[in-house]
């Protein structure tokens, strides 16, 4: 698992997505204190075993709000 440090924009086009995955979210927190947003993706449909999370990525709350304005200016969202 990783915790967001920053978030910065890649102008290099990404591939489209291979296949579909579900996430789970939970609230956990840092060795500090600080309250962090936990989200899991599965392993996709194709996979062999059960489902288990197969990228976890940790934001907190300074993250949580960066991370906000980039989806209302990408998705035109308020």
């Amino acid at each position: 698992m990783a915790r967001i440090r920053s978030l910065t924009h890649d102008d290099n086009p990404a591939r489209p997505p291979r296949t579909e995955v579900d996430c789970t979210y939970g609230i956990t927190y840092a060795e500090d204190g600080t309250k962090l947003l936990r989200l899991a993706t599965l392993g996709s449909d194709m996979r062999k075993s059960i489902p288990k999370p197969s990228q976890i990525i940790e934001i907190d709350s300074l993250m949580a709000a960066e991370l906000a304005t980039i989806l209302r200016e990408t998705f035109g969202v308020s």
